[in-house]
C-alpha cells in the first residue's frame, strides 16, 4: 500500500474555490483502480494548544493507494491534468509526500 500526504496552500482568501474544483474530481479519483482512500482535510477546531495549525489557506489530502502503480496512473489521468489546469493560478504551494507503511 502506498500513502499520500499532499499539502496544498492556496493564495490568500483561494483555499474555498480550490476545494470545490477538488470535491467536482472526487468521485472520478475514487473510480480510479487502486484508489483506497482520497478526500481532503483542514485543521480541526478546539483541540488544544499541542496541535501544529496548517492554517487558513491550507488543506490536506489524505490518500490511499493500492501499490505505485496505482498512484502513478492516477498522476497521468485526465482528470487530474484538468482538476491542476483549474486551480493552477490559485496556488501558492503544493509539497506531496509519498510514504509506504513502516516495518
Amino acid at each position: 500500500m502506498i500513502h499520500v500526504i499532499a499539502i496544498i496552500t492556496a493564495k490568500p482568501g483561494q483555499r474555498e474555490a480550490i476545494l470545490r474544483a477538488f470535491r467536482a474530481n472526487i468521485a472520478a479519483v475514487r473510480a480510479e483502480d487502486g484508489c483506497l482512500e482520497y478526500g481532503p482535510a483542514v485543521d480541526a477546531e478546539g483541540i488544544g494548544s499541542f496541535q501544529a495549525r496548517f492554517g487558513p489557506d491550507s488543506f490536506v489530502v489524505i490518500e490511499k493507494w493500492r501499490d505505485a502503480d496505482a498512484l502513478k496512473a492516477h498522476a497521468a489521468a485526465p482528470h487530474m491534468a484538468a482538476y491542476s489546469a483549474k486551480v493552477k493560478d490559485m496556488l501558492a504551494s503544493r509539497v506531496i509526500h509519498v510514504l509506504s507503511p513502516a516495518a
